[in-house]
């Protein structure tokens, strides 16, 4: 028996009765099962709650083998995509292989979806997101992509392999990789402390100061490998930055073409080092060099994607000679009374370029303290910290869609919180949550939830195109009506007004939900006079992702 296949099982089972309303329409038991493992597969694979993970799922009737998509932030001149497929055994004591037909059907997928100029029959739910990635691909923007096949038996035969090779797709381009129930319980149980022996090499440096601990010294990349072989991603519990791999980095394929060149005896020269922080370091102080150094409670606060790309590169080419290939290494002991706000900070401070997410290490902000307790006081529950189950409770509220949507409703940046979503706990932070009270995050959480409901509903979007991509310009306006029906400003949208606000919401929202789709026709009208519906979808997605309608729209205020 495999325990890890029970504890899925087991899991996935109470995702469904949990949350029916996730569920709804459809009635085969088995299926509402597979799309639980899929979104368990999701949310932990991301990294992301199961209330976001479901966002993300495609899968039925026209998903075109793509059971979930995620479609990151752009970066430069790229954008990454993450493609799920899933599969799921009921038989508990089979060890199925992930078929290799599905396998070649994503790989036709891919050939299509990424060519703006191949048709493709898709469902509702997948149909915004290709358009989405044909959009950002019309406009120049380069994508880079990871197909994510899960299940809970073994990985796909030889088959699977050859499927691969012969799609021709440019492997600095793209991704496969392999995810099963034993990866996501891995993920799901709670990360122990890191107690480990680092090999340094030649002189280091260690210094005591304010009352905290610094060691600086070089190790080599075999050394590290074999670290990262051992601990994987468990190294990486703090770490804000999660691996975007070969495929989809070129800074990565860099550190790794290096390596593998006549250029590595100057790794280090060329590579920013690795960061870590433990609760205490130890070493034999007489010795001069090569310090053995014995750490407790280790991890990676920067140099993550560095790790796992030496590992990479030493693994699968064993027969070089890395002997002279080394990296920066700096270990700071941080412990005791008042260390977790400084872990936060030198964790912030050590990934300033292109940070991916920042919720946690926000979460421990005096802002979002009081926002959980100024939330708690009218009768929700702010989770301002990320955490591996689902509340079905409609008074729960995650800080990333309370971000998500206090930025569009209230800071009217609806295309910035679609689209620049990873910078919200980031560059953005202070611009979201400033001057933002709970009652007013409570009531743009609310709003946003309705039109985000109300996007996908099959009969809105036949009568109106722009409705699967409009939904954070709909909150947008649908926020202004709201304060100048009830003749409110902002600032006065307050705890003592909150349940008038929130009862005159709850009684109207569908009126509103009119009067705003009205004003947005209007404003689409005015920006495409012959039409809106008649243009190519493409066009219509970016014209939401770049704010060309904000010039037309008043949002009531």
């Amino acid at each position: 028996m495999d325990i890890n296949k029970h504890i899925i099982d087991q899991r996935i089972r109470k995702i469904v009765s949990d949350n029916p309303d996730k569920f709804q329409g459809e009635n085969d038991d088995k299926k509402k099962l597979s799309k639980a493992f899929v979104c368990l597969s999701v949310a932990s694979y991301l990294d992301i709650e199961l209330e976001e993970a479901f966002g993300l799922i495609t899968e039925g009737g026209n998903d075109a083998g793509v059971d979930a998509i995620y479609v990151g932030d752009i970066d430069g001149n790229d954008f990454s995509v993450i493609i799920f497929q899933g599969k799921y055994t009921f038989d508990l004591e089979k060890d199925n292989n992930f078929p290799a037909n599905s396998v070649q059907r994503v790989i036709g997928s891919i050939g299509a979806i990424f060519d703006p100029n191949k048709p493709i029959e898709m469902n509702e739910d997948l149909m915004p997101k290709v358009e989405d990635i044909r959009s950002l691909i019309a406009d120049g923007y380069i994508p880079n992509i990871r197909c994510v096949f899960t299940n809970n038996g073994l990985r796909w035969v030889n088959d699977g392999d050859n499927h691969i090779r012969n799609s021709g797709f440019p492997e600095n381009q793209i991704k496969f990789e392999y995810f099963n129930h034993k990866n996501i319980v891995d993920s799901l149980q709670s990360k122990k402390g890191i107690n480990e022996t680092l090999q340094l090499s030649g002189k280091s440096i260690h210094e005591e100061f304010n009352f905290k601990r610094v060691l600086v010294g070089k190790i080599n990349v075999v050394e590290l490998a074999n670290l990262f072989e051992r601990h994987g991603d468990n190294l990486l519990d703090q770490n804000i930055r999660k691996y975007l791999g070969m495929s989809t980095n070129r800074v990565n394929t860099a550190i790794k073409d290096t390596l593998l060149s006549d250029k590595r005896e100057n790794f280090y020269f060329y590579n920013n080092g690795i960061t870590m922080i433990c609760s205490k370091f130890s070493y034999n102080g007489l010795q001069s060099d090569n310090w053995i150094i014995k750490v407790d409670d280790l991890q990676i606060i920067n140099g993550g994607q560095s790790c796992k790309t030496i590992l990479y590169a030493v693994k699968n080419n064993p027969e070089i000679n890395y002997s002279n290939a080394y990296v920066l290494v700096r270990l700071y002991e941080l412990s005791g009374d008042g260390m977790d706000s400084l872990i936060t900070d030198v964790t912030i401070a050590t990934n300033s370029q292109n940070p991916v997410d920042l919720r946690d290490l926000r979460a421990n902000d005096d802002l979002q303290k009081r926002l959980e307790t100024a939330v708690a006081e009218l009768g929700y529950l702010y989770k301002r910290k990320k955490d591996n189950t689902i509340s079905s409770r409609e008074t729960t509220i995650l800080s990333s869609v309370a971000a998500e949507s206090i930025f569009s409703v209230w800071k009217q940046k609806p295309y910035q919180a679609k689209f620049k979503k990873n910078e919200l706990f980031g560059a953005f932070y202070q611009n979201v949550f400033s001057n933002i009270n709970a009652a007013q995050l409570i009531i743009s959480v609310l709003v946003y939830r309705f039109c985000d409901t109300q996007r996908k509903k099959t009969a809105l979007r036949d009568a109106y195109p722009h409705i699967p991509y409009s939904n954070y310009f709909m909150a947008m306006i649908i926020g202004g009506l709201l304060l100048s029906n009830l003749n409110l400003t902002l600032d006065k949208l307050i705890h003592t007004e909150f349940e008038r606000v929130k009862t005159y919401f709850e009684t109207n929202k569908e009126t509103l939900f009119e009067s705003a789709n009205e004003i947005l026709v209007n404003a689409l009208m005015q920006l495409y006079p012959t039409g809106y519906g008649t243009i190519d979808k493409r066009r219509l997605s970016a014209t939401f992702r770049r704010g060309d309608l904000m010039v037309y729209l008043t949002g009531g205020r």
